[in-house]
């Protein structure tokens, strides 16, 4: 049995989107073999002096739908993406937009011309997306039609020459060459081979999942492409902070701040709504990781329409409540201080617990009670109060010299206030944040030594305001507040469909290998069947001579090999190495050198 591995620059296998071929008549029966192994189009280069306005959009058209220009607009498409995360965007928070453009003269004029403080919707991020939308599917199309008509015919006959294949072995046999043909034959189907008799050779082919996985691949990334646009125009997201005891509708007028996609309707809303019922925290309570959070979880009551069954739910992070297409996610906590108001004459008017937002991890918070009906101060006159609020859960004690919480649960809480009275001009019409003040129209009151009236409590105490205005009492009753984020994006489903079946493809177009088998046996001029034995690969792997080599110990087996009648004479004249007995490893060996 000898076996040899061809030489020269015309043996080597092309590259995926080449023929197999090289130059000259040989190399050119080779190609008829070796073409088609892959779907990719074959670029031709224009004929520029006979290209005219059809030639020019033919030549776009091949250009635009080529893998390289697809990996082109891949890359630009994220790197358009860098700005959106960097810049601050008009969709996602219009404050700190109006922020950056009273902080920058000079840029932010530059931005709203190129679409920065909106790089997802803008024009050139549009047409970058579109083009890539396009580009995949111009390039799918045809290879599609191309793969099925592979899949619908054989695979083609043998060269010629065999020898002039990467992987290749022979040796002689008394077996008759029809014999060989048809145990090749069972062989190769056996394994799997689509194979079929091709005049005085069996021709095979395997690893049609390679490119099954590629065209898979790119189909997915136009499912994902899809879902991402649909998401993007029919998406809601919005923003509630809920206090223990209370709930929320999902209706547009409950959201403390909303914003959708282009094509959003407010119908689309899932009818649903929730009261929460408890919030749970605890925190480490020591170590290096002390004040870090080991239960985050909030009760819900929840029910779907108007008329659905209650149920009770625990909402987690990154574990949400999920009512449709809607998903609501814990994204905050903080506490809500109960404070009371009395004017004067002991009247309570205002009693309510006041959400206050944190400013560091251990829950450090501050806010501001609003009195804005209801309070006469001792003239008799109508007046709104204001009071600033800080807490701290966990208060340090004088001793610490800051008013700074030392652990983020309900330790030592501890409530600091100073007052205000006036107009807050909450009647102007002008939307107000509930946790700022406006002090235009306000006026401190003032101590004893002609500052600010301002004072610490504790659960249970009260503040008495000066010259008999009345009192603020901190209640002992403290409760804690949950925020939530409602998102509504329809397409997630694809999305991740399409990203799993993405994954899927890009494996087996990468561990997949489209291979062919040849096996001519024919009588030699003495008389002795000479078989030989070749295979071709997708790319220049050593996986197809090792299993060319297998498949040639097996078939050896089933027709034996004999001697030639002149070994010496054999040896001189050989192309390639010879041995005394059949070793289907020397195929594998010698088959998987490089030409």
């Amino acid at each position: 049995m000898s076996t040899t591995s061809g030489t020269g620059s015309e043996a080597t296998p092309a590259g995926p989107e080449e023929s197999a071929a090289g130059s000259g008549t040989g190399d050119q029966e080779l190609g008829v073999a070796g073409a088609q192994l892959s779907t990719a189009p074959t670029e031709e280069p224009p004929n520029l002096p006979a290209l005219g306005v059809i030639g020019w959009a033919r030549w776009f058209w091949r250009q635009l739908t080529s893998m390289r220009v697809a990996l082109l607009l891949l890359l630009l498409l994220s790197l358009a993406a860098i700005p959106g995360s960097l810049i601050p965007q008009t969709g996602i928070d219009r404050t700190r937009v109006d922020d950056f453009r009273e902080q920058h003269d000079v840029l932010a004029p530059i931005y709203d011309t190129l679409g920065l403080f909106n790089v997802y919707s803008s024009v050139w991020f549009s047409a970058i997306y579109i083009l890539l939308f396009v580009s995949l599917i111009g390039c799918i199309v045809p290879r599609t039609w191309q793969f099925v008509g592979q899949l619908r015919g054989r695979p083609p006959g043998a060269p010629r020459r065999l020898t002039r294949l990467p992987a290749y072995t022979t040796w002689r046999t008394e077996a008759e060459p029809e014999q060989v043909r048809e145990a090749a034959l069972a062989l190769l189907r056996k394994r799997r081979f689509r194979a079929h008799r091709a005049g005085d050779a069996v021709a095979a082919e395997k690893g049609y999942l390679r490119e099954v996985g590629n065209l898979t691949f790119h189909i997915a990334l136009i499912v994902m492409l899809i879902a991402f646009a649909w998401g993007q125009l029919f998406k809601s997201e919005g923003n509630k902070l809920i206090v223990e005891g209370q709930g929320f509708a999902n209706t547009l007028s409950q959201y403390d701040d909303f914003k959708s996609g282009n094509l959003f309707d407010v119908a689309d809303l899932e009818p649903f709504s929730f009261t929460v019922k408890s919030f749970t925290g605890t925190y480490e309570p020591s170590g290096p990781n002390k004040g870090t959070p080991r239960t985050y979880e909030t009760e819900l009551v929840h029910s779907e329409g108007a008329y659905g069954k209650e149920k009770t739910t625990k909402v987690e992070v990154n574990k949400p409540l999920k009512v449709g297409d809607a998903k609501v996610y814990l994204v905050s906590h903080g506490y809500a201080p109960v404070v009371t108001v009395r004017d004067g004459e002991g009247k309570v008017v205002f009693k309510d617990a006041v959400p206050l937002l944190p400013l560091d991890a251990n829950v450090t918070s501050s806010g501001v009670v609003k009195v804005l009906d209801g309070y006469r101060n001792p003239e008799g006159e109508k007046e709104q109060l204001g009071f600033n609020a800080f807490f701290v859960p966990t208060f340090g004690g004088s001793a610490v010299g800051t008013m700074l919480s030392q652990f983020p649960a309900l330790d030592y809480p501890v409530l600091a206030l100073s007052a205000y009275h006036g107009d807050l001009k909450a009647d102007a019409g002008i939307p107000q944040s509930v946790y700022q003040m406006d002090k235009t129209k306000m006026k401190e009151f003032k101590d004893s030594e002609g500052e600010l009236f301002k004072k610490l409590l504790m659960p249970g105490e009260t503040m008495t305001l000066p010259d008999g205005a009345g009192s603020v009492t901190f209640e002992k009753e403290i409760k804690e507040w949950a925020g939530f984020q409602i998102v509504q994006e329809p397409g997630g489903g694809w999305a991740l469909a399409g990203s799993l079946f993405a994954i899927g493809g890009l494996a087996c177009s990468l561990f997949i290998q489209r291979r062919r088998v040849w096996v001519r046996a024919v009588e030699g001029p003495d008389g002795v069947t000479v078989v030989e034995m070749a295979g071709l690969g997708r790319s220049e792997s050593a996986k197809v001579p090792e299993e060319l080599g297998d498949l040639a110990g097996i078939l050896y087996d089933q027709a034996p090999g004999v001697p030639d009648a002149d070994d010496a004479d054999a040896d001189d004249a050989a192309p390639a190495a010879s041995v005394d007995s059949p070793d289907p490893q020397a195929a594998s060996a010698e088959g998987a050198e490089k030409p």
